[in-house]
């Protein structure tokens, strides 16, 4: 049998690093984007990602809208699954991806010495992503170009829509479906800052978005729920601590998202959080972050108010490094 001759091995070893160094997964819609997500790699890579999140605050964290409601408490266990595929689309990187929540939430209503619970369980809404590159190195189709990239100033087009099938009961208010059609339309920002070898990588990322709401009209026993759009920034700063480990401090910013119910208006959202992230790449196929975000500005009982713990894990791979990979074991 013919051997892989050793420059090519070496070369399926680092391209395989690469591709897998980062989160190459959906993010859950309601949560801050994480660090790293909208990085590139090598067209045709496959990925499965499973995500925990433990999340307590006055919001429902299932409702991307994050509708305060005030004198509220709410805690909730999802996990989110998911399939994400890079592709080349017009010499440009592209990604599509899908993504499914589930788990339970509850939550408590405190008014004067009144207190009403509600709980639900079951799947939430499902979302799409695309995303695709606009300024920046044309995508990476071989081993070769995943090798030499280097992001330097990118700028993609993001579009998410949420498939409003998710478990819905309208004489509750908290639900994991939200009985309406939702989604984002976003410019990820990569800006990479110094060197590109592995282990001495800084990034600068931003993340411009806004949501989008259609009427839920069977809110709470036929009455009609409104939500403005819903401006959101995400921004990081990320750096290689080794060539499998990394760390970002995380930041966000909500603005606006003012709902409404029979036109009776509640209040908009100005409210910042901020966040820790480290992610370690367990092999070439495998990886793992860990991050907590929380809300600072969230003493007035109309503003937000939510942390949580979330926990991923990404199985990754691609037919072009499985089949190097197994000529080196030959």
């Amino acid at each position: 049998m013919k051997h892989t001759p050793h420059p090519i091995r070496a070369l399926a070893h680092v391209a395989m690093a690469l591709l897998f160094s980062v989160a190459l997964c959906p993010t859950p819609a309601s949560a801050q984007v994480p660090a790293r997500f909208y990085w590139k790699s090598l067209s045709g890579g496959n990925a499965v990602p499973v995500i925990f999140n433990s999340l307590s605050g006055n919001a429902n964290p299932f409702d991307p809208a994050n509708t305060v409601v005030q004198g509220a408490n709410f805690d909730a266990t999802m996990a989110l699954v998911g399939y994400a595929h890079t592709y080349a689309l017009f010499d440009r990187a592209a990604m599509g991806a899908i993504l499914l929540p589930m788990g339970r939430v509850s939550g408590e209503v405190t008014v004067g010495s009144l207190t009403s619970k509600q709980s639900a369980s079951g799947y939430g809404d499902p979302t799409l992503e695309f995303a695709i590159n606009l300024i920046g190195p044309p995508a990476q189709k071989n081993l070769a170009e995943a090798l030499r990239f280097e992001p330097g100033f990118s700028l993609d087009l993001l579009a998410d829509l949420a498939l409003p099938i998710g478990e819905y009961d309208s004489n509750q208010a908290l639900n994991l479906g939200q009985n309406r059609w939702y989604g984002r339309i976003g410019a990820p920002i990569v800006w990479q800052l110094g060197s590109w070898v592995p282990g001495k990588r800084t990034t600068l990322e931003f993340l411009p978005a806004v949501w989008l709401f259609g009427d839920n009209t069977d809110y709470l026993g036929g009455q009609t729920l409104k939500t403005d759009p819903l401006f959101q920034l995400d921004a990081h700063i990320t750096r290689d601590f080794t060539d499998r480990f990394w760390g970002a401090i995380d930041g966000v910013w909500y603005s606006g998202g003012r709902a409404s119910i029979n036109g009776v208006q509640g209040s908009k959202l100005n409210n910042i959080g901020l966040g820790l992230t480290l992610g370690y790449s367990i092999n070439d196929n495998i990886n793992m972050t860990f991050g907590y975000k929380s809300t600072i500005n969230d003493s007035a009982p109309t503003d937000l108010r939510m942390d949580g713990f979330q926990i991923t894990l990404v199985f990754g791979w691609h037919p072009l490094i499985e089949g190097s990979k197994r000529l080196k074991s030959e």
